[in-house]
């Protein structure tokens, strides 16, 4: 054959004109069928070879180092690379065409189909005899008809007109494989039998059996057609996955753990659960594993579920020290149905041994091949480090329901909602559909950007959204501060969907709750840590994994220090006078741009500014209590050691110590912390005690920040004292990172508590500060007689203030204008009593001036030159500091 000269770089290749369907080429013979590595396409006959000048020749006639047009066409093209978008930016461009999640919430899943393992090569197809004719007749499902076998020393030719084939969606293009043995992928004896047949002479590719997959193509997928079977198909069993059974939540009881010994009473086998804590002190009541007596290698701890369950695997984890490195290295697994009688899980001939931990902290999955159904699961460490300690979590699959007896604890979710765990992208998916299911009473808004450039939204629910309305308070709900606590990210979203559908359906608590309060939920606070705990999942991550942000930074401890300028200046005297006993600004070093302050607390601290936030909580995990400011523990003074001691002496309570940590709002706060406790269906009960140590609450639910977990800097703190809002911190339960089969278990426990606290913010009085002409007056302080913490108006004049019920003086005054005061009255039923200002103007311009044009020192009034009667120097020292806090006032 001629050479075929290089294609030319200014024209695309051509194709000639088909051949004429009135023609038939000859068929070769199999012996002259060549092999091609792909598949033979159509071309021209012999009179049409291309042309010095024409398309480039493939196969045989290709120069050496010369690619064909159909290799050209398999490479890749290089695109340029488009620029790096936001990732934002790029999921807002995905929220309209992605309705993945509407699917998914309308339309079941399909059930799993069983599929045969892909060959290698289409099956050889049955030959059929057909009659002979010019024009062969393509399938019904094929989209085009198959080309025409040509003669192999007939290249194909690319000329006008012609388009090459897509060969991915044509199977019969593909060649017949070699004949030999068969296959050992085949499953039929009839397909081994198929391939040792040998092919008749003549018989051309379009006369053979369309391929499997076509055939199949055009199946009624619901079911074999009539006069069909259907066809057992392989695939592989999968396996079954189980949640855990609750020991790292607590659902497990302390009863329903035991061991066969325990070095002492800090160490029991009810200390066995997975990421249990030590407490403050080690060697002491609350140690951080289950650890056995001696080091024999009959040790056992045993879990009983109180029903019939299918187990399939066991996480196992070290001690939690930070002295001691003790963890379980292989044990065995044994069951039972009555804790008597015994029988150990076997491989088929001998025990089994599964492997165990290789650090004390990370956990590790050992999955039974086989699940076993049974009520009792023990655990036989075989070999350790250190000392025999483990903490470990069991998989099952409840059979039969819980025993009559435990039967009322037991709770069963009614609420139609989305129980799962959401991703950054389906969180963002899920708040705009509530927003599109509600969008008369639902905004969707950032606060900013996390250290990774991830938005941290917030869904605002209100009757106006968008806009602050005069007399209506705030309340905001954050969560996902720590990212691998993220029951309370979830319980949010389920928070959004509940209140938009309870309103749509005219729910009066929920109406009422929504037209009267401005609403902010805020699910993640850290969108940066739940990446990384939910890339490990909800039983492997660690403690710590994901708690802080990509910087390193805690949320929680990295607000600015405020408790120490107000303590300092109350030290000295300055209190309310020099430095307020509210609003209090924040410190220049950490408003500088290169303050160690984290992205997202720069965020979260501009959003409180702007909103005037009366009442919140931050939802938070590891525990199941309510905690209240201080967080931060203060030092006592000399006379409040010594007073402690004397009251010690005396067989008295420590008042003195106890006060030093307490807010002036410290009655108010222990009202909303309980309002939310004794609303939480398993907080307040005592027989559960503490998650990792011992019940700081007594049984209540409810402790002082600072005499539980002292720390400075925290956003409870920060809000108390730089803004108006009272915010406290919600600890939810044991299991920072639940199954998601434990969601609507913790939906109902804390659905009552959530919209009980939101109802706190309606308790107190509210009001508006205006002038004489109505015009009114922002930044006026409300200060309540025997409570020193005041609050400020907003831009629009009006206030809200918590309170207790019963009956307060309150005062409102402000900056060039006389102050003005009244007596309010709080009732005990929910709604804030209205209590209205209207403050005239002073004369302070005046006297501002004055006392400039005198230096600024006091003006006096007696002449010094007579002398003075002890009552005359009693006004006059009075009046000299009535200027006094005048003055400082001014300033």
């Amino acid at each position: 054959p001629p050479k075929a000269t290089k294609k030319p770089k200014e024209k695309p290749p051509k194709a000639t004109k088909r051949p004429s369907t009135g023609k038939r080429p000859p068929t070769p013979t199999p012996s002259e069928t060549l092999w091609w590595p792909w598949p033979l396409s159509p071309s021209p006959g012999p009179e049409e070879l291309p042309q010095e000048g024409g398309g480039a020749l493939p196969g045989p006639w290709l120069d050496p180092g010369e690619k064909t047009d159909l290799e050209r066409q398999s490479e890749p093209e290089e695109e340029t690379e488009p620029p790096t978008l936001d990732y934002n930016d790029q999921i807002e461009r995905e929220d309209y065409e992605d309705f993945e999640y509407i699917r998914r919430q309308k339309r079941p899943r399909p059930p799993p189909t069983r599929r045969r393992p892909e060959r290698p090569w289409p099956e050889r197809p049955e030959e059929k005899a057909k009659p002979s004719g010019p024009v062969l007749e393509a399938p019904e499902e094929r989209i085009e008809p198959p080309p025409k076998p040509l003669p192999p020393p007939l290249p194909p030719d690319y000329g006008d007109g012609y388009v090459i084939p897509h060969y991915d969606d044509m199977d019969y293009y593909f060649g017949p494989p070699r004949p030999g043995k068969p296959h050992a992928e085949l499953e039929t004896d009839e397909e081994k039998e198929e391939l040792k047949k040998p092919k008749k002479e003549g018989s051309p590719k379009e006369d053979e059996k369309d391929d499997k997959w076509s055939v199949e193509k055009g199946k009624d997928h619901k079911g074999p057609r009539k006069g069909e079977e259907l066809e057992e198909e392989w695939a592989p069993t999968e396996k079954v996955k189980c949640p855990p059974i609750g020991m790292e939540s607590h659902r497990i009881e302390d009863n329903q753990i035991r061991a066969s010994s325990m070095l002492r009473h800090g160490l029991g086998a009810q200390r066995g659960r997975l990421n249990i804590q030590a407490g403050a002190t080690e060697d002491d009541y609350y140690d951080g594993a289950w650890c056995a007596e001696d080091d024999a290698q009959r040790q056992w701890i045993e879990v009983d579920t109180r029903r019939i369950t299918k187990f399939t695997g066991v996480i196992t984890q070290g001690r939690d020290s930070s002295i001691h490195d003790d963890f379980v290295t292989s044990f065995f697994v044994g069951f039972s149905n009555d804790s008597q009688t015994w029988t150990m899980y076997t491989n088929g001939y001998e025990e089994m041994t599964f492997h165990g931990n290789v650090d004390k902290d990370t956990p590790v999955l050992s999955e039974l091949p086989e699940p076993v159904v049974a009520r009792f699961i023990r655990v036989y460490p075989l070999t350790w480090n250190g000392s025999l300690c483990m903490r470990l979590e069991v998989l099952g699959c409840p059979v039969t329901p819980v025993h009559s007896y435990y039967a009322q604890n037991e709770v069963v979710a009614t609420d139609n909602l989305d129980f799962r765990h959401h991703s950054y992208k389906d969180m963002r998916q899920l708040m705009k559909v509530v927003n599109e299911e509600c969008p008369t009473i639902t905004r969707t808004y950032s606060l900013g950007k996390s250290s990774r450039g991830l938005k941290i939204y917030a869904m605002e629910i209100s009757d106006n959204p968008g806009d602050h309305e005069l007399g209506e308070p705030e309340f905001r709900y954050t969560a996902g501060i720590h990212g691998n606590e993220v029951l309370g990210r979830e319980l949010l979203l389920l928070l959004m969907q509940y209140l938009c559908r309870e309103y749509r359906d005219g729910n009066p608590r929920v109406r009422s709750l929504v037209q009267d309060t401005r609403i902010h939920l805020v699910p993640s606070l850290n969108p940066d840590g739940y990446e990384v705990a939910a890339q490990m999942g909800s039983e492997f991550g660690n403690w710590a994994m994901g708690l802080w942000t990509e910087e390193g930074f805690d949320i929680y401890e990295d607000f600015p220090d405020l408790n120490s300028v107000l303590w300092g200046a109350e030290e000295r005297k300055w209190v309310p006078y020099r430095v307020p006993n509210n609003n209090l600004p924040i410190p220049e070093r950490y408003l500088s741009p290169d303050a160690t302050v984290s992205t997202e607390v720069r965020a979260i601290i501009a959003w409180m500014e702007k909103n005037p936030f009366v009442l919140g909580a931050n939802l938070n995990g590891g525990e199941r209590l309510v905690s209240y400011p201080y967080d931060m523990a203060r030092t006592p003074t000399q006379e409040q050691l010594l007073a402690a001691a004397m009251a010690a002496a005396r067989g008295e309570d420590e008042d003195e110590v106890s006060e030093a940590q307490e807010t002036p709002d410290h009655a108010i706060f222990r009202w909303l912390a309980i309002s939310f406790a004794s609303a939480h269906l398993t907080m307040t009960e005592p027989y559960r005690g503490g998650c990792q140590a011992q019940d700081y609450t007594s049984g209540m639910g409810i402790v002082n920040g600072a005499k539980w977990n002292p720390r400075s800097g925290t956003i409870n703190d920060f809000s108390y004292l730089h803004t108006n809002c009272l915010e406290l911190s919600i600890y939810l339960g044991c299991d920072k990172f639940p199954h998601e089969s434990e969601l609507p278990r913790e939906w109902e426990n804390n659905k009552e508590a959530l919209l009980t606290f939101m109802e706190q913010v309606h308790r107190g009085i509210k009001g508006v500060v205006t002038d004489e002409q109505g015009i009114p007056i922002a930044n006026a302080t409300i200060s309540v007689s025997g409570i020193n913490h005041g609050v400020k108006t907003a831009s629009g004049g009006d206030y809200w203030r918590i309170l207790n019920p019963g009956e307060y003086r309150v005062t409102a005054h402000a900056e060039g204008y006389t102050p003005s005061a009244k007596t309010c009255n709080v009732d005990y039923d929910i709604g804030a009593t209205q209590c209205n200002f209207i403050l005239a103007r002073s004369n302070w311009k005046r006297i501002r001036e004055i006392m400039a044009m005198n230096g600024n020192r006091p003006i006096p009034r007696i002449d010094p030159s007579r002398p003075m009667t002890p009552q005359q120097r009693r006004m006059q020292r009075r009046r000299l500091q009535y200027r006094l806090r005048m003055r400082e006032q001014l300033r």
